[in-house]
């Protein structure tokens, strides 16, 4: 148990040190404001850069991976949704953020720290490969359910060529055949940028973890919280294991990629569109504050530690 705290602990006490920083008055509304964009813009864009550079890419599309995961995703999406509907009376737009935030992991601040530290640079690939994919589907599913038949394509596709992380991955992917003749100097300044990333992401959510709070009661937050922290990572678990029986390393990537909390991208997405702001933020507060306690679960079941 003290092998797996290690794990979690430095993931979940930045964002702790962030929470009561802010709520010491330590810290200002405009520091975590600042690290997020910095985080978002640059420092996470170029450690995505660095790793799909110097990875070592596999030949074949692990399709059984991708099926795995985004079936995941599938399925707590439509609960989400079905539920927040039939249950809890919400419609239109809050009805695609119940679903995104049950089905978007928070990759930046709490996926790449804690299975980076988990699994090392074995998990690296499997990981950043995954995220390639993960943002710019799910937020172009959630696009076009928000928009309907008004979402025009180049609309979707200007947003997501804009988006800093899918500029790291296509950067990435771009420059790996020319990575050797890249000066010294400038990998440098590429490694630097990619260290802070972690340490400021985990900051920033702690600051806005205090800001969002719990602003719509615990009821559907916490179905959505349910949904995204156990049902998601086992229905992963299941399939990458019994079905596709993936490499163990891989498998434990997606099943802790999935067991993340509530995506702030979520949050994002309903202050783009004016509803389901709340809802959307008390599922980020939520789950992650419960998200201490189930990748602790998760970890021990796939023996990690």
């Amino acid at each position: 148990m003290l092998e797996l705290f290690a794990i979690v602990l430095p993931v979940f006490g930045l964002i702790g040190i962030g929470y009561v920083a802010r709520q010491t008055g330590f810290v200002s509304e405009r520091v975590g404001e600042g690290l997020s964009e910095f985080v978002f813009t640059l420092s996470l864009p170029c450690l995505i850069f660095r790793t799909l550079v110097r990875a070592e890419i596999p030949p074949v599309q692990p399709w059984g991976y991708w099926i795995s995961y985004f079936a995941g995703v599938a399925v707590v999406w439509l609960l989400a949704t079905a539920i927040g509907r039939h249950f809890f009376g919400i419609k239109g737009v809050s009805g695609v953020v119940a679903g995104f935030s049950a089905g978007q992991a928070n990759t930046v601040f709490v996926g790449i720290p804690m299975i980076l530290k988990a699994y090392g640079d074995e998990g690296a690939v499997p990981l950043f490969l995954l995220i390639a994919v993960h943002l710019p589907v799910t937020m172009t599913l959630a696009t076009i359910l928000a928009e309907g038949r008004q979402a025009s394509p180049l609309v979707i596709l200007r947003r997501l060529l804009t988006h800093p992380i899918v500029v790291g991955i296509l950067a990435g992917s771009a420059c790996r055949p020319i990575a050797a003749y890249v000066p010294t100097p400038a990998w440098q300044v590429m490694d630097l940028l990619a260290s802070a990333a972690v340490p400021c992401a985990l900051i920033s959510m702690g600051i806005a973890l205090r800001r969002y709070g719990l602003q719509m009661g615990w009821k559907l937050p916490t179905v959505i919280s349910f949904l995204k922290l156990v049902v998601h990572p086992l229905v992963v678990l299941l399939l990458a294991t019994q079905v596709f029986q993936m490499p163990s390393v891989w498998a434990g990537v997606a099943v802790l990629f999935a067991s993340c909390p509530s995506g702030i991208n979520a949050y994002l997405f309903a202050e783009r569109y004016g509803e389901g702001v709340a809802l959307a933020s008390s599922a980020v507060t939520l789950s992650t504050f419960l998200a201490l306690g189930s990748t602790l679960v998760w970890l021990y079941v796939l023996g990690v530690g």
